[in-house]
């Protein structure tokens, strides 16, 4: 994803950021208390909703503004995030005088309610009814065109004012959409890391505060220790402590890992594969997946490590070859144009500490195949691990 202006310079080496929501709510049943914590900011809410995620959610919704007396307006989101569906959310927010624009659903349908209320000038809350992004509790919003094929970021003036996480919603969705996030979250300490290592500048502005590393770092902890349990869980639809850790890794550490920590190679990757229309039925994370593969061989990490993660990610049930995404190793012309959209002149992968060329984001792509055979091979004859990496 591009770097979204800072407001903050980004050359001063003493400026370190650290951006959170407001407030932060997860559990089991927490929707129920949806009004409540949506009363403490706004008394006109306007809902943007899916018609999917609005036909699950809107008994509990509804009882739950009825219960401390807010009237309930729902509008269908539309997506992609594109410019024109943020604009057309922020009319109707300002023609009916809400003052608070929530946000229910996925990823996309809370980053464009996050971007309409933040062009409508009022609050804004994320209630997401999947695990599978970050997305929630940030200021920063991934834009794409009508193709579904992306399109730059915009950042927000500020954080949500509140995030409310119900766990068993989480668990009653697909499964595969649980693993997409954890794939994205996975991604946070890999690119934190470097970032931090090159003295990048961070999306929120200025430079990674060590409260973010160490989030960063925390959330990938409890994803190799709990993410095979949870995701077990989340088959069966149940909430237990496997689960709610994985929750709060994907969501809450991973978005303020990244979005204070930094990003690298593995977001822009993903951004360069969102150009090829055989990876439109991907989610985020599986891109992302790919994303960090590439990253670890880019930086040069040792094949041991590269091996593990992949291992790791395989055993979760994410892609980590270009076959198991639609491409051919023998397509260069399609990995040229993930590599030149990944290489744009403000792509965060441009925070690896020498110059990142076409060729070589081709090179890594290409090395992505032949890394997850042998990964897979190794396995096969009793060798690699199933932990990867590390915090050196």
């Amino acid at each position: 994803m591009p770097k979204p202006a800072a407001d903050i310079d980004p050359h001063d080496p003493l400026v370190r950021t650290f951006v959170s929501p407001a407030r932060y709510i997860q559990g089991a049943g927490a929707i129920g208390v949806l009004g409540e914590h949506l009363l403490r900011i706004g008394q006109r809410p306007l809902i943007i909703a899916d018609d999917n995620v609005w036909s699950i959610t809107e008994g509990q919704v509804r009882e739950s503004f009825d219960g401390v007396g807010l009237p309930l307006h729902r509008e269908r989101f539309v997506g992609p995030v594109t410019t024109d569906e943020i604009t057309r959310l922020a009319s109707l927010a300002r023609a009916q005088g809400s003052d608070v624009v929530v946000g229910l659903g996925g990823g996309s349908a809370i980053d464009a309610a996050k971007a309409a209320g933040d062009e409508a000038k009022v609050r804004w809350a994320s209630v997401p009814t999947t695990a599978s992004t970050d997305a929630p509790t940030t200021g920063f919003v991934v834009l794409y065109n009508a193709a579904g094929e992306s399109a730059g970021a915009r950042r927000l003036i500020r954080s949500p004012d509140l995030v409310l996480v119900d766990s068993q919603l989480i668990a009653n969705a697909p499964a595969d959409q649980f693993i997409a996030g954890i794939a994205d979250a996975l991604s946070t300490w890999l690119e934190a890391r470097l970032s931090y290592s090159t003295s990048s500048r961070v999306p929120a502005g200025g430079h990674a505060s060590m409260a973010a590393l160490a989030l960063a770092e925390l959330s990938w902890t409890i994803l190799h220790e709990h993410a095979l349990a949870a995701i077990d869980a989340v088959r069966r639809h149940e909430v237990n402590e496997d689960v709610e850790r994985v929750i709060e890794a994907n969501t809450l550490l991973s978005g303020l890992g990244f979005e204070s920590g930094g990003l690298a190679a593995a977001h822009a990757v993903h951004d360069g594969l969102t150009m090829l229309p055989q990876t439109h039925g991907l989610q985020h994370g599986e891109k992302v997946n790919i994303g960090s593969i590439t990253q670890l061989i880019l930086e040069g990490r040792p094949a041991e490590e590269i091996d593990a993660f992949i291992v790791f990610t395989a055993s979760l049930g994410l892609p980590t070859s270009l076959t198991e995404i639609g491409l051919s190793p023998h397509d260069v012309a399609e990995l040229r144009a993930v590599a030149e959209v990944a290489t744009g002149p403000q792509k965060y992968i441009h925070n690896l500490p020498f110059a990142v060329t076409v060729d070589r984001v081709v090179e890594a792509l290409l090395e992505v195949e032949t890394s997850s055979l042998r990964a897979r091979l190794a396995v096969g004859s009793g060798a690699g691990a199933a932990q990867s990496g590390g915090s050196q």
